[in-house]
């Protein structure tokens, strides 16, 4: 039998990940009863998951791709598109998830005791679906245009592991902020909004940084997620490597990753008593 001791004065900062994974199972059922919360009571249920990523990509094709005519090269505008969307609609809906996770579970956060980390982590979960839904679109397109994907595309998991780990690092930092500050719950669809033009989703990098002097390019690359797109596209569709610029990227997503955690863990300890 597990015994559980909760000692709230003791010293340091632990992120005992054996405790998360004896948790688990409420990990499971909490993704889980989102993800039916999601949905429930809804007409056209599940198909929302496609109808959302499909209005996305037909505004982004008449707008950078018939309007602006952003140049993409041999790669049909829709193709280039989509792969960028993959990866910022799974980042972004973890944000604007994680960043009221905690406070949407008040009530149990006050009156159990679990590792709090267990609520933003379970919102990664419930953004595969979305994410599963792009690739599908992806694979759709690849065929739909007869493209052969790259060879790069070995390199596809390591990409996919760094969007996980940079929507988490994010969400976990928003979720803890948002519990201290809860100007975060405004700030939060706003970092949302601005972050799909921020990051080269509908455009080439090349199209901004380009015309930047090399301090503001460096900036551009602050944005965890920059890097990340660059790199799903050159996985899927080939072209040059990512820019150098780009590793900064993934650089801030580990520094955010593992600081949030332990900023998570030091608020955790008073947690119950300022929700």
């Amino acid at each position: 039998m597990y015994r559980l001791v909760v000692d709230a004065n003791k010293r340091g900062l632990s992120l005992n990940l054996k405790e998360l994974l004896q948790y688990r199972d409420l990990f499971l059922i909490l993704a889980y009863r989102d993800l039916r919360v999601r949905y429930a009571q809804t007409f056209l249920g599940l198909l929302w998951a496609v109808i959302q990523p499909l209005a996305t990509l037909i505004i982004f094709t008449l707008v950078f791709g018939k309007a602006i005519k952003v140049e993409t090269g041999s790669i049909p505008y829709p193709l280039f598109a989509v792969c960028g969307m993959a990866a910022w609609s799974y980042f972004s809906f973890v944000l604007g998830q994680s960043g009221n996770s905690i406070i949407s579970s008040q009530e149990m956060v006050k009156k159990i005791y679990f590792p709090r980390l267990v609520i933003p982590l379970s919102k990664a979960l419930v953004g595969f679906v979305d994410f599963i839904i792009a690739i599908l679109f992806i694979v759709a397109l690849l065929v739909f245009y007869n493209y052969t994907p790259s060879g790069n595309i070995v390199f596809l998991p390591v990409y996919i592991l760094f969007c996980i780990i940079s929507s988490l690092a994010v969400g976990i930092w928003l979720s803890a902020l948002t519990i201290r500050y809860r100007d975060f719950q405004h700030i939060v669809p706003f970092l949302v909004q601005f972050g799909l033009y921020a990051t080269p989703v509908g455009y080439p990098a090349e199209m901004i940084v380009n015309n930047l002097p090399q301090w503001a390019t460096v900036l551009y690359y602050v944005n965890p997620v920059a890097g990340i797109v660059e790199g799903f596209r050159w996985c899927i569709l080939g072209g040059d490597m990512p820019s150098i610029y780009s590793y900064l990227s993934l650089f801030i997503v580990l520094l955010l990753f593992v600081t949030g955690l332990f900023y998570f863990r030091k608020v955790e300890r008073i947690m119950a008593d300022i929700v």
